[in-house]
């Protein structure tokens, strides 16, 4: 029997996949929860041999909950395989995903028929990734940004003022305002809240 544990914010939608997979005969659903901080002491405490992962989660985005799962070494020593299920199908999230370790990428368009097999396959040591989405992470190529323009960009969120990111992060001023003019151009902005705005589109943020 396949032990699966589900993450996702929305209680209908995660009501009726967790009815759905229920069904199969050799899958069973034995954790749940809509919040991602509450990720890592889902495994720890269950230790599900497949985790079905949102990326937009409250709290903590699916994301930022698998770095922090590796981190801990819960999924490790539990062997629990991460399979992203999503409405966000952007080439940025699959190849954070993958870098990140997950096993699966998927739409949540997909019948829950071909979840299942997914999950099948997975648990016997293969990688499920949405065909389309693959041929579209392969044309957009690399994340464009550093991990400093990054960290930078998401900190000049709401107008953070220069100093105010520089002193976060530990940075000069002037630092700052290199990575921010790098990372606008990179994504051909006008300035920083677009720039943002672009990554958080296509998946880089």
């Amino acid at each position: 029997m396949i032990r699966i544990a589900v993450v996702e914010d929305q209680t209908l939608m995660r009501s009726a996949l967790i009815s759905l997979l229920d069904l199969e005969d050799d899958i069973t659903v034995v954790g749940q929860s809509g919040r991602g901080e509450e990720v890592t002491q889902l495994v720890q405490d269950l230790g599900p041999d497949v985790l079905l992962l949102d990326i937009e989660l409250p709290g903590q985005s699916g994301l930022e909950a698998l770095e922090d799962l590796h981190l801990s070494g819960a999924h490790e020593e539990t062997d629990t395989h991460i399979i992203f299920v999503t409405t966000f199908a952007r080439a940025g999230y699959l190849r954070r995903a993958m870098d990140a370790g997950a096993r699966g990428f998927l739409v949540k368009d997909d019948p829950v028929e071909k979840l299942a097999a997914a999950i099948r396959r997975v648990v016997a040591g293969e990688t499920v990734i949405d065909p389309l989405l693959a041929a579209q992470a392969l044309s957009a190529g690399e994340n464009p940004l550093s991990d400093r323009e990054v960290q930078v960009l998401i900190a000049s969120d709401g107008g953070t003022p220069v100093a105010d990111i520089a002193s976060a992060l530990h940075l000069s001023p002037s630092t700052v305002r290199n990575y921010l003019s790098n990372a606008i151009g990179k994504m051909r902005a006008r300035n920083s809240a677009e720039a943002l705005h672009s990554a958080r589109h296509e998946g880089w943020v």
